[in-house]
């Protein structure tokens, strides 16, 4: 259901509306990542919502998503081997204007095909990891922060996304090898993030001492639970996205 409301409304709706349905998705995101920091909630959606729209209307793009590329190849990382404490309230605060504004502003930026296809390597990722990680994880990715996840199953979810983009770069392009070699490169490095964002978003909850970030989407927890992969995936994908239209 939220899928095809989700599909709907990139290929219906304005880039405006777009624009406003992002603000809205990255406000519900803000007011959660607001309580895990234990900050004023809708004082902290509103500034994030404020700085997607100023973040538009100036036209920065490339730099946002430069920013929040660099924050989930290095500082992310970095945060969760140092396993930052939770009274480091403001360094989190931050990190959810990082977390939020650059996926908000990429889903707008990309055109609703790409945005679509960006994100299934999200969806396929997961499935691939659940699928490989039941099946013989063995060796644990982070017991510390996600218990559950596998170095197993991140293989898997790399396998899975690397076909993906085999199959995809195949109809785009034909069999051309140089075509084939970026798109792979590109979606390993897209699992890599997604995976950062997966556990950045678990740090931030166990160290806020809860198993959900809200409950807004009953059975699923909240949005930042559905978007975790996707805030990482997002803004790298909107600078890897061109090279890939200029690979020969």
């Amino acid at each position: 259901m939220l899928l095809a409301a989700l599909v709907a409304a990139l290929f219906l709706l304005p880039r405006a509306g777009i624009l406003a349905l992002m603000a809205l998705v990255a406000g519900a995101g803000a007011l959660e990542w607001a309580r895990l920091c234990t900050i004023n909630a809708p004082l902290y959606a509103g500034a994030v919502v404020l700085a997607l729209f100023v973040a538009f209307s100036l036209d920065v793009s490339q730099a946002v998503f430069l920013l929040a590329t660099a924050f989930w190849l290095f500082a992310a990382p970095a945060w969760l081997r140092l396993r930052v404490e939770p009274e480091h309230r403001p360094a989190l605060a931050a990190a959810g204007f990082v977390v939020l504004v650059p996926a908000a502003l990429a889903m707008v930026v990309l055109e609703p095909g790409e945005a679509l296809l960006v994100l299934a390597v999200a969806w396929i990722a997961d499935t691939g990891a659940y699928f490989a990680g039941t099946r013989w994880g063995r060796r644990k990715l982070a017991p510390a922060i996600s218990p559950g996840k596998t170095w197993e199953g991140a293989a898997g979810g790399l396998i899975g996304a690397a076909a993906y983009a085999m199959i995809l770069s195949f109809i785009l392009a034909g069999a051309q090898a140089t075509r084939m070699a970026a798109f792979v490169g590109a979606a390993a490095l897209l699992v890599t993030v997604s995976i950062v964002g997966d556990l950045f978003e678990s740090a931030a909850k166990r160290q806020a001492g809860v198993k959900d970030s809200g409950a807004l989407l009953p059975g699923h927890g909240g949005v930042l639970d559905r978007i975790d992969s996707a805030t990482a995936i997002l803004p790298v994908a909107a600078l890897v996205v061109p090279f890939l239209k200029s690979t020969p």
